[in-house]
């Protein structure tokens, strides 16, 4: 099947109004296994590129100029991609001991999909922050509600889980326990979190 952006962008619509049968449209599609990490990658380049064009828009702007590690769409990327990767393998492993039933296929599809809706979500951004900056920054809050959202709900589809609200539960407390391991880890290996001591 040869998708478009005329066949992706009203999925995308459909799947903000109803992010339960988006998913499962999403999964109907027949993607193979094999496409699935090219695909991964081709939404994270892409959301690479988006945000490196906002943030120098928006720096123009507002006539500063953009330094420092973040700057760099290398460190960007492989910061992005190995959020992704501890996304995809939290939801797998996580909801199949919770019993969930999805497979890391149909996770990695979702974690992509979900990337490339709010890669659309951020060019609606960019423009409103270059138009509108105060609704462009009242988005970024909407497109974090959002996120939360459609997350919960693609855990559901991918595992089966009937209950959103235990999902959510589950997903923040998740999110948790893997911020403090994460600190931890980072304590062990010397990196410190700028402004401590």
């Amino acid at each position: 099947m040869i998708l478009s952006l005329n066949t992706l962008l009203p999925m995308v619509w459909r799947t903000i109004k109803n992010p339960r049968e988006g998913a499962e449209e999403v999964l109907s599609l027949g993607i193979p296994r094999e496409a699935l990490w090219p695909l991964l990658v081709l939404v994270l380049v892409l959301s690479i590129i988006l945000g490196q064009i906002t943030t120098l828009l928006v720096a123009s702007a507002a006539g500063v100029t953009v330094t420092g590690p973040l700057a760099n769409p290398m460190v960007t990327g492989v910061l992005q991609f190995a959020l992704l990767l501890v996304t995809i393998f939290a939801i797998h492993v996580i909801g199949r001991s919770f019993g969930g039933t999805g497979n890391l296929g149909e996770t990695i599809l979702l974690v992509a999909w979900l990337q490339f809706v709010m890669v659309c979500i951020q060019v609606v951004q960019t423009a409103f922050m270059l138009i509108l900056p105060p609704v462009g920054s009242l988005l970024g809050i909407v497109g974090l509600v959002l996120f939360l959202w459609l997350l919960t709900n693609f855990v559901a589809v991918v595992h089966g889980f009937r209950s959103l609200g235990q999902v959510f539960v589950m997903i923040l407390v998740s999110m948790f326990v893997l911020a403090f391991v994460l600190s931890i880890l980072l304590t062990l290996a010397g990196v410190s979190v700028p402004g401590q001591i």
